[in-house]
């Protein structure tokens, strides 16, 4: 199983999360059956590449997606690949992961998803 967490700078599991999951420069990784970490350069659209977060990170093989926070598009699109959103990570990549291990990230609903690109983002 995959496990992707948006990076705020260069990736890896001290690196932050990255607030806006689009606009984020690196992706880290985790392969948690075999404990490897892979960081992927964002090089969709919203970075001046091709295609769109969820269909880059599909490609890699990622099962769940662990954000802050998210849209209702952008969690509807990650469904459509087949990858489970969890949102409420925060600190660095490795405390999220953690945080998802022990159950305290939550799947988006209507009530908790952001409602646009104009919220605040140290609320998530």
């Amino acid at each position: 199983m995959k496990i992707c967490v948006p990076s705020a700078n260069n990736g890896g599991l001290d690196d932050m999360v990255g607030q806006h999951f689009g606009m984020v420069p690196t992706y880290t990784v985790m392969d948690i059956e075999h404990n490897l970490v892979e960081i992927v350069g964002n090089t969709s659209e919203h970075n001046g590449g091709v295609g769109l977060p969820p269909e880059l990170l599909s490609k890699k093989g990622v099962n769940i997606m662990l954000c802050g926070g998210l849209g209702q598009k952008a969690v509807d699109m990650f469904n459509e690949y087949g990858i489970d959103v969890f949102i409420g990570a925060q600190g660095t990549v490795e405390t999220a992961i953690n945080d998802w291990k022990e159950g305290n990230l939550v799947n988006p609903t209507s009530e908790n998803v952001c409602q646009g690109h104009g919220h605040d983002e140290d609320q998530h």
